[in-house]
């Protein structure tokens, strides 16, 4: 088994004097072994290990979170590795591990990767705070705790304890978030919208929260080198383009819906010029100068990822969704970013399944970027949300509440 980094240790040295914690560890800086030694420090008498279900379920074992920790000898008593998806998909599972809770004396409960409880409303997200209920227990693991704002927070720490943050989501948000909220009538119907202007009261968050959670960023001695590669989209599919923006994206239409259909209709126009012949041919040239054993392709849609497979036989493909966490791809360290995401926490993630603790080579990333405004617009989205995350790690309270 190997040494323990320090940033392990240090985590295992605060949190163990905890009952509940919250490893905010960087993807790669190994928050998995500091949690599994945590479990060790405690003796419990059952564990459930919540994870993303590809996480526990890929196709390569070596690669699964389960498998990680068989590497470090293995949950030594009675354990579950569930997909946090199956609480919401199946009531049978999420009723068999409820009973095992509640017979178990000392149950232990890990939530890896807890921005997929994020959403206070989900089905998912209420039957995991509902299990958190029947252990003393617990662990959140996550590498980028705030993905979206601060309300992303208060899940995972009512997951940790209610008497952590003391407060209910409404109250929460008063709290921290100065926000805006407007309604406007079309014909029949009334809409709302809401969102954040500010945050304030930072301080006070900072020290309701920062007994129970650890931070480390990923220091180690390998480089990674983040390549845009452009690409023209063909005559036909700037037609397509402008003529699916013209029909869907109206402001008419778009209030009426609430804008909960912008979303889906920017995942219509990219899907347009997803396969955009180009892109095919600069692969070639990528894949002619590197070791073909080594890349991964990401890609958003089926049947993108159907076209690769019949055009790069034997060059692996992996999901934007499915694939973007708790997997350890180390033996690869070129990735072609096919299609953009509108996810920071999703781009983060994804970077960090090659480029982490024990990669041995420097690692690539490329990413395609269209000659069409939807392009820039979600590369500047992904650029600001990166600066802000980074900008609040770090700097102190006082600058933080200067700037928002």
């Amino acid at each position: 088994m190997q040494t323990l980094l320090d940033s392990q240790k240090s985590a295992i040295s605060k949190l163990k004097k905890y009952k509940v914690g919250a490893l905010f560890m960087e993807p790669g800086t190994g928050k998995t072994r500091a949690a599994f030694e945590l479990v060790k420090s405690v003796d419990p008498d059952y564990v459930l290990y919540l994870a993303p279900y590809q996480a526990i379920n890929t196709t390569n074992y070596n690669e699964s979170v389960v498998a990680e920790i068989e590497r470090y000898g293995g949950f030594q008593m009675q354990h579950d590795f569930i997909g946090v998806e199956s609480l919401s998909a199946s009531d049978r599972i999420y009723l068999n591990i409820t009973s095992a809770l509640r017979q178990a004396q000392r149950p232990f409960i890990i939530c890896d990767e807890s921005l997929k409880i994020k959403n206070v409303e989900a089905k998912r997200t209420k039957r995991i705070l509902f299990l958190s209920t029947l252990a003393e227990y617990k662990l959140v693991l996550n590498g980028t705790p705030v993905s979206r704002n601060l309300l992303d927070l208060w899940s995972q720490m009512e997951f940790l304890s209610p008497k952590i943050l003391k407060m209910d989501t409404a109250e929460y948000k008063n709290t921290f978030c100065e926000y805006t909220t407007m309604r406007k009538r079309i014909g029949r119907r009334s809409i709302t919208r809401e969102w954040i202007n500010r945050y304030h009261n930072l301080d006070y968050l900072y020290s309701l929260i920062s007994p129970f959670v650890f931070e480390a960023d990923l220091s180690i001695n390998i480089k990674v080198q983040f390549i845009d590669i452009h690409f023209c989209l063909t005559e036909q599919e700037k037609k397509d383009h402008e003529y699916l923006k013209r029909k869907y994206l109206d402001n008419e239409v778009m209030e009426l819906r609430n804008n909960n259909i912008f979303l889906e209709i920017t995942q219509k126009l990219q899907h347009n010029y997803s396969c955009s012949p180009e892109k095919f041919e600069i692969t070639r040239r990528i894949l002619s100068r590197h070791d073909k054993s080594k890349i991964l392709i990401c890609v958003k849609y089926i049947d993108t990822r159907e076209k690769l497979s019949k055009a790069f036989p034997g060059i692996r493909i992996i999901s934007w969704q499915k694939n973007a966490f708790a997997l350890n791809l180390q033996d690869y360290n070129i990735m072609i970013k096919w299609d953009k995401h509108w996810d920071y926490a999703l781009h983060d993630q994804l970077m960090h399944r090659i480029y982490r603790h024990g990669q041995q080579h420097d690692c690539i990333v490329y990413d395609f970027c269209g000659n069409v405004g939807l392009e820039d617009m979600m590369k500047e989205n992904v650029d600001k949300k990166g600066a802000l995350l980074k900008a609040f790690k770090n700097k102190t309270i006082e600058e933080l509440k200067k700037e928002v």
